[in-house]
């Protein structure tokens, strides 16, 4: 018997994220009988070969979803706020790697490996994480399910890739400059609408997104709301410092944890992340083995290293996290939701 094949759409085609969730998609062999590749006027006109055969990306409208099984959209929050719905209207579900539904209580917030069964209770519109949020919620959930978990303290080491494409040429020019001698120019970083601009090259910016009233950063708020979200866990402690480094791809994470038990070892710990799904444990201090942003590049799983159990609290630990944040931070989550909802059968709403 044939398999089934999908129309699938992508909204944001051209950016950074749409590439990679073009790439994840041919790399799994997605069951695609028809694609449509979506976008703002500006880009609409180019060319985008995928898997051999070459599309013309069009601008994204309401009629654009007609016929479409699943559009995954990665093309900001205005226009998720816009579309989704539009796209839901005409029988699509959407997968949207915006910030635009993440904390609405009528949407799920899925990280398959943390809380698949959340899909089960879609309307149309799933939402996929930050991508610092992602990674860090699949390395302590086997953790969380195994001794309990009530405090997170991260500090994020965050690659430029996640402001965008031209945060990426902003850093290979600043690099440059600096080389030659020259005043560094910025424009983009920390935030590009935000009132003052600082090199990131050479250097390490503890801004990503505007500051809220409560002096944590947008960024900041999102991994902690979003981390209480997907692990049904509105009375954990969660903390965040997010920091941007010059660091092409990948983000790093120094993360404290305590757990629900005493007499723990680092084996213990050991053992359920190296069971868990989509977890490479990377962590032999006498062989300087441990991830980092270079050795997680282009690939989807979540590693994890540095394992040390603190010296003043029994039921502590410390761990270092690093993941790809354009491939399991974004495209690669998409995907996998997408893939989830067809295994479990949950394209009707």
């Amino acid at each position: 018997m044939a398999q089934q094949s999908y129309h699938i759409a992508v909204v944001g085609a051209t950016g950074a994220v749409g590439q990679k969730m073009l790439e994840t998609l041919a790399d799994r062999d997605f069951p695609i009988g028809e694609l449509s590749l979506l976008s703002s006027s500006r880009s609409a006109g180019q060319q985008i070969d995928f898997k051999g055969k070459s599309y013309t990306v069009k601008e994204a409208k309401p009629e654009s979803f007609e016929g479409v099984d699943i559009a995954l959209f990665s093309a900001g929050g205005s226009v998720s706020k816009a579309l989704a719905p539009e796209a839901v209207k005409r029988g699509a579900v959407v997968v949207d790697n915006t910030s635009a539904y993440r904390m609405d209580p009528e949407v799920p917030l899925v990280v398959p490996e943390v809380n698949e069964e959340d899909l089960k209770a879609h309307k149309g519109i799933i939402a996929n994480p930050n991508c610092s949020t992602i990674q860090m919620v699949a390395a302590l959930e086997p953790l969380k399910a195994a001794f309990g978990l009530s405090r997170i303290i991260v500090s994020t080491y965050q690659a430029v890739s996640g402001a965008g494409a031209v945060a990426i040429d902003e850093l290979k020019d600043q690099a440059q400059q600096f080389l030659n001698g020259e005043d560094m120019e910025a424009n983009v970083l920390p935030v590009k609408g935000d009132k003052r601009h600082f090199p990131v090259a050479f250097n390490a910016l503890p801004q990503i997104d505007v500051f809220q009233d409560n002096g944590y950063t947008y960024e900041e708020m999102k991994m902690i709301n979003e981390t209480k979200k997907i692990m049904h866990a509105e009375d954990m402690h969660v903390s965040a410092t997010c920091v941007r480094l010059p660091v092409f791809t990948s983000h790093a994470e120094s993360v404290y944890l305590e757990l629900g038990q005493d007499g723990l070892s680092v084996k213990d710990i050991h053992e359920k992340l190296a069971a868990a799904e989509g977890i490479v444990l990377e962590d032999d201090p006498s062989t300087q083995t441990y991830p980092t942003p270079l050795s997680a590049a282009g690939k989807k799983d979540v590693f994890v290293g540095r394992v040390r159990k603190d010296p003043d609290h029994d039921n502590g630990f410390h761990l270092w996290i690093v993941s790809d944040n354009l491939l399991k931070g974004a495209a690669w989550n998409s995907v996998q939701i997408a893939e989830r909802l067809i295994q479990h059968n949950l394209l009707t709403i």
